[in-house]
């Protein structure tokens, strides 16, 4: 089974995490993004939509990272992905909202036009706006994260034990380590983040994601 992914991709990470700590065994193959690597006519053939991840087992192909750590946690027998209907209805809920509701406005708005060249907006005016618009839109988010969906009470995002949507979620909230978001006000998220930075795979799967962060640490973002 292979794995095509890069290491500070947001959608990698997911999966190089839940692999380390499952004893995951796949041959992870690097598509090197800051070359353009995965533009290039090799992996497009693979993988038309030119992104990572995508899982190659035979002839069989998967290219959305949350598909992809759903098939792995079915494929291994993992209880990230527990059998029972209506638990894992709730982690199929959490990893759609991230995906969607979350992620379009944190990622898309605010993170993703700062820090990728091709996202900008092409103007000055449309550039602020749209900076402007998913900074509110995501910290409403953050407030239901925090308050609704995590609580006082729950240790992960789903309940008390950690699942597939943890693995999913932690990578895509620790973008904001690029441009320096702060999660004081959401004790909630800090705490479970908290939770999950501390699992022994962490540093070494974030190692190359984490080098990204301080070589832009002096650069200046627009931030929750």
């Amino acid at each position: 089974m292979n794995i095509y992914y890069h290491p500070v991709s947001t959608t990698s990470r997911m999966l190089t995490l839940f692999a380390a700590d499952t004893g995951l065994k796949a041959d992870f193959k690097v598509v090197d993004l800051f070359t353009g690597e995965h533009l290039q006519p090799a992996y497009a053939a693979l993988n038309p939509n030119c992104l990572v991840p995508m899982l190659e087992e035979g002839d069989f192909r998967l290219t959305e990272s949350s598909a992809i750590l759903k098939y792995l946690a079915e494929k291994t027998g993992s209880p990230t992905y527990p059998a029972d209907l209506r638990k894992r209805a709730k982690i199929n809920e959490m990893m759609d909202w991230l995906n969607t509701q979350f992620y379009r406005d944190y990622a898309y708005g605010l993170i993703y036009p700062q820090i990728f060249p091709n996202l900008r907006r092409p103007s000055d005016e449309q550039q602020a706006g749209t900076i402007a618009w998913g900074k509110d839109k995501a910290k409403g988010w953050l407030k239901i994260l925090d308050e609704k969906l995590i609580g006082p009470k729950n240790a992960y995002l789903c309940g008390s034990e950690i699942t597939i949507a943890d693995y999913f979620g932690a990578p895509i909230l620790t973008l904001g380590d690029v441009v320096r978001c702060n999660f004081s006000a959401y004790p909630n998220i800090t705490r479970w983040l908290g939770t999950m930075k501390a699992r022994p795979n962490w540093a070494k799967v974030n190692e190359a994601f984490y080098g990204l962060v301080a070589s832009v640490k002096d650069a200046p973002f627009e931030a929750i």
